[in-house]
């Protein structure tokens, strides 16, 4: 879309719920163009070799690690699960598991995490952020403070550095709403975005706006009209933008959507892979389903674990068939794990004393086992780790110096990550 060059868009913007609603009665931007520009495509190379990404598996509700990643066969806690060897040395998963089990070595289990939200609200975000929920002070999430460190050395990228797809996020926290996750669903539609207006009118409107937020920044109002002005820009650039394309999945060879899996964490999966390749630094799949109080074993075995076991080994090929593994970062974790214990309901409950995430690619050592619990799965036994440690590990995978902090709100210095430490094992 080109404007007149008398009539210059703000600066900055709203995140898009708050856009469409500032400008009342406007449909959206210009469609997307139906496939990636010239200028896109040339410069996707250089991308991959300058731009470091991570993508999160949220596996929300909390799924049984020991089940998956480190079982206790003969156990009277270990399940009916067999374990298989894997394409690592050494490293033994689930049975249920079988594409993954070709793809680790290019993988790392953690398998001595033990924390202490076990309450899914808590454990959601005290994974995400690296600290305990604090009435005081909200905490940005991982994918706002590796969008905010990353997105700037990215000048080609137009659209959201944070997407969520399949479900929300923790958001942004005292960063501010700039950095809130972009919520997409797994079909690659993104609502509001059909356009029903001239440029002209468009341009008018948005000066409009510029003039409110100008007086508003003019009043020492607060940093919220300047965060509406960056966003405001950022949604612009989205709506115009042939990168919108990334989020289309269907466009993807049919073969390549059957290996990802045609559902909705197979998808979102693929999205993920797209979205890394024009230079997004950070998005979250959700496969939820974990919360398993009962009959878990069924559910593991018929749905859930061949539903992310066909997805992850495809994006983790994917990946590193295309040169991406090395500047993407994968994490997998959930809240907490299960209970070693097995219910009355043939079920596990929630666990967060001992249990496991599993991260791969970028800066990470590969085909490695980090820890180790108990031989009935009920303690660590080794070094624990902590959200804020798995955290620190990844931003240093990432390149990203532990060093930086941020001032929230009130006035308090937060370190990043919470001061965690790096998990050695880990780096390479």
């Amino acid at each position: 879309m080109v404007f007149p060059p008398n009539q210059q868009l703000p600066v900055a913007g709203l995140p898009r719920r708050h856009f469409l609603s500032h400008l009342a009665g406007m449909a959206a931007l210009a469609g997307p163009a139906s496939c990636f520009t010239r200028s896109l495509l040339a410069n996707a190379a250089d991308l991959k070799k300058r731009h470091k990404s991570a993508i999160l598996l949220w596996m929300g509700g909390g799924p049984s690690t020991m089940d998956i990643w480190d079982l206790k066969p003969g156990q009277a806690t270990g399940g009916p699960f067999k374990q298989i060897s894997t394409s690592a040395d050494g490293i033994a998963i689930s049975e249920h598991m079988p594409l993954t089990a070709q793809q680790m070595h290019h993988l790392a289990i953690v398998r001595s995490m033990s924390t202490r939200e076990a309450d899914h609200q808590r454990g959601r975000y005290y994974m995400h952020t690296g600290f305990v929920p604090n009435p005081n002070v909200e905490h940005p999430s991982y994918g706002s403070v590796i969008a905010h460190e990353l997105a700037d050395a990215i000048e080609a990228l137009e659209i959201p550095p944070f997407v969520s797809v399949g479900g929300g996020s923790v958001g942004s926290g005292f960063l501010g709403t700039a950095w809130d996750p972009f919520v997409v669903n797994a079909d690659g539609r993104v609502r509001n975005l059909d356009m029903g207006i001239e440029p002209q009118r468009l341009a008018e409107r948005l000066r409009m706006l510029a003039a409110v937020e100008d007086r508003f920044m003019g009043e020492n109002r607060g940093a919220l009209p300047g965060d509406h002005r960056k966003v405001v820009e950022k949604t612009v650039r989205l709506m115009t933008s042939s990168q919108l394309d990334a989020f289309k999945v269907a466009e993807e060879p049919a073969e390549v959507r059957e290996r990802f899996g045609e559902n909705n964490f197979g998808r979102g999966c693929l999205m993920a892979r797209r979205l890394v390749e024009v230079g997004v630094p950070f998005v979250e799949v959700n496969l939820g389903g974990w919360d398993n109080h009962s009959d878990i074993f069924t559910t593991l075995a018929d749905r859930k674990l061949p539903e992310l076991d066909q997805a992850m080994s495809a994006l983790v090929a994917d990946l590193a068939d295309r040169g991406l593994l090395d500047d993407t970062a994968i994490i997998w974790m959930g809240e907490f794990s299960r209970t070693p214990t097995i219910n009355g309901n043939g079920g596990r409950d929630h666990w967060a004393r001992s249990w496991s995430v599993v991260v791969g690619g970028a800066g990470f050592r590969r085909g490695v086992v980090v820890g180790e619990t108990s031989t009935d799965g009920r303690e660590v036994v080794s070094e624990p780790y902590s959200s804020q440690d798995l955290m620190a590990s990844v931003l240093r995978a990432l390149g990203i110096p532990l060093e930086t902090s941020y001032r929230a709100k009130n006035g308090r210095p937060m370190k990043i990550a919470n001061g965690g430490r790096v998990i050695s094992e880990l780096v390479a």
